[in-house]
């Protein structure tokens, strides 16, 4: 990785951290690194104290804005974001979509369970899954979808904003250290809004 790339890096794999640790409803950070690995250019774990059986509609909405944090925080200091937050796009989509057809999440489509999961896959069916909805329906689910990811794309832009010091702060100790571990990270967020 060029310098200019681990820079980059290091500010998308900062913008979730930072955004994990400024929401109530996210696990803590244990480890940022922009060490490569496999496919990932870097990565940050964050994992919870304790056993949980069960996720809240709150804990997903700030999942959703953590996994938004890598690209707006590309956005907030490159004004160009990269490819390297495809995977984070992917899994917020995927996590917004089941909270809207799964879960019943949405206010405006309510607590019902849209599409039938079917373990057998046919010629033009979706992997598995085989709608049972209208047109019309599917048009709501991808506005609620669109919806649940602007909304979280746009918290976490925001923290990132309001904390960009901070930001600068961890940058400058992971391109200096390449890995944070949880007490070094937690170091740096004390002054966090």
């Amino acid at each position: 990785m060029n310098e200019k790339e681990k820079k980059i890096t290091a500010y998308h794999e900062g913008g979730h951290a930072l955004v994990a640790a400024a929401l109530p409803n996210t696990d803590p950070v244990h480890k940022i690194t922009i060490l490569s690995r496999g496919r990932a250019l870097g990565y940050t774990m964050v994992l919870p104290d304790e056993d949980k059986y069960s996720t809240t509609r709150n804990q997903m909405l700030d999942q959703l804005a953590y996994m938004m944090g890598g690209r707006a925080a590309e956005e907030l200091i490159f004004h160009d974001p990269t490819t390297g937050a495809a995977n984070d796009i992917e899994k917020a989509t995927g996590l917004a979509r089941a909270m809207v057809t799964q879960y019943g999440m949405t206010e405006r489509l309510g607590a019902i369970k849209l599409g039938q999961d079917n373990g057998e896959v046919f010629l033009g069916r979706d992997m598995g899954h085989q709608r049972d909805y209208s047109e019309e329906i599917a048009a709501i689910v991808d506005a609620e979808v669109k919806k649940l990811i602007e909304t979280a794309h746009n918290e976490a832009f925001q923290i990132l904003a309001d904390n960009r010091d901070i930001l600068d702060n961890l940058v400058v100790a992971l391109l200096e250290k390449e890995t944070l571990n949880k007490e070094e990270v937690a170091e740096i967020f004390r002054d966090l809004n």
